[in-house]
């Protein structure tokens, strides 16, 4: 049955938590066990990002605002001790650039400790603290002076990384300068293709946040034409690793990237077309980087013409959609052999209301990540996505990621069973298949 954990529990836990040797401390090549969040999704009320601005636009292609999301911002210690009581060793999340800087050239300092408060729990409760710097969102004066098409807005980001290595870096275990910057290209090479009334509705929204901010644009990478922002982003990444290094030159630096198992179905030239598109800039801008974060959820089949429906004889979820916990096994696989870079699995999980499927996907993710592992891929850890039910984006609260159930009420953590199996593989070294 779900364990219902409340505030005062969860606390308890956490205080126990603090009096174990640190994991995150022990040798540099222990494999990383972990979940993540993002802040935008779980912390609430960021009233101060580009895509809290959208959600309240007239049009909106928000299925709903993210509010309070799961109140994270101020239960961030509920959610670091769950962490720990499930049995993991690492937790991913966060830091939101529009809460540090919401005007620019202003820095909260506040929001600074309170970000290097966690960083601090995690390591005092044995978790390795693994931080994106970069998860999306951006300030809404960044969007409103032209976001990553900006000449300087590379500069502008990394001057913002460095406040935030000043701040905490020396307790980071892994440091990530973006999530998924490619995700934004993937229109070409999916069968999900926007028509014109979702691009129409897609500019009607840009225009309305352009209006509210008093600007004649509102650039945000994943609602737009990504053509003229990538190369601001490949540069704002090699320049935000710089600042970083700069601060502490031992922390591993990388970035995380949307990379689906893909398989050609007689589209061999298409295939190759898609990676020199839509991975090999990102491994080029990160050819210094100390590993690549890779995140997959699908395996996408591409044909002659383009992308293709998966094979019939694929076995499929009760949903109807394809049903394939290995595909992380081949992305971690080409990713490697693409970069020689050491992979971290930075995401990997599944939409599912009935828990059951995920406490079936999980230990079969697993293996296939194992089984990379003994043909060699040097994979430093496996990062599940997500801690929490959380908001997911355009679809809103609809889906169900979590490991963790939240009540939209009153913000109660309900420990879900496929938790356990995820911890109870952790506490075992893997599933030993």
């Amino acid at each position: 049955m779900p364990g219902v954990i409340d505030r005062r529990q969860v606390l308890a836990l956490g205080a126990g938590a603090m009096a174990t040797p640190s994991l995150a401390r022990s040798r540099r090549d222990a494999f990383l066990w972990g979940v993540a969040t993002a802040g935008h999704q779980v912390e609430g009320n960021n009233v101060n990002a580009d895509i809290w601005l959208l959600e309240q636009m007239k049009p909106t292609l928000f299925a709903e605002p993210s509010g309070d999301a799961c109140d994270s911002l101020h239960r961030w210690d509920e959610d670091v001790a769950i962490v720990k009581a499930l049995g993991l060793n690492a937790y991913r999340f966060s830091v939101e650039w529009a809460r540090i800087e919401p005007v620019e050239g202003q820095f909260s300092q506040a929001y600074l400790d309170h970000y290097a408060r966690i960083v601090d729990r995690c390591r005092a409760s044995g978790l390795a603290p693994i931080v994106t710097f970069n998860h999306f969102t951006t300030p809404r004066w960044f969007a409103a002076r032209g976001g990553w098409e900006a000449g300087d807005a590379p500069v502008l980001y990394a001057r913002f990384c460095d406040r935030v290595a000043r701040a905490m870096a020396r307790g980071i275990s892994h440091a990530l300068t973006f999530n998924e910057p490619n995700l934004s290209i993937n229109g070409s090479w999916s069968r999900f293709r926007p028509d014109a009334k979702a691009l129409a509705a897609t500019q009607a929204m840009i225009a309305a946040a352009a209006k509210a901010s008093g600007s004649d644009r509102f650039s945000v990478l994943n609602a737009g034409d990504p053509t003229p922002m990538i190369p601001g982003v490949l540069r704002a990444h090699r320049l935000g690793r710089e600042a970083i290094k700069a601060v502490r030159g031992d922390l591993p630096v990388g970035m995380s990237l949307a990379i689906s198992d893909d398989m050609s179905v007689g589209g061999d030239a298409l295939l190759a077309a898609k990676r020199r598109a839509y991975y090999e800039p990102f491994f080029e801008a990160g050819r210094d980087d100390d590993f690549v974060g890779v995140q997959t959820y699908e395996r996408t089949y591409i044909g002659r013409n383009g992308p293709a429906d998966a094979p019939a004889a694929t076995p499929r979820r009760p949903n109807g959609k394809p049903y394939e916990p290995d595909a992380i096994g081949g992305s971690i696989r080409y990713a490697h052999r693409a970069t020689g870079k050491p992979i971290l699995v930075t995401e990997n999980g599944i939409d599912a209301t009935d828990d059951a499927e995920r406490a079936r996907f999980i230990p079969a993710a697993i293996a296939a990540v194992e089984a990379a592992r003994r043909d060699g891929v040097p994979v430093l850890g496996y990062i599940h996505w997500s801690l929490l039910d959380n908001f997911e984006w355009l679809s809103g609260y609809k889906p169900r990621y979590g490991l963790v159930a939240v009540d939209r009420v009153t913000f109660r953590r309900t420990v879900k069973p496929s938790a356990h199996v995820l911890g109870q593989i952790a506490q075992a070294g893997g599933t030993g298949r």
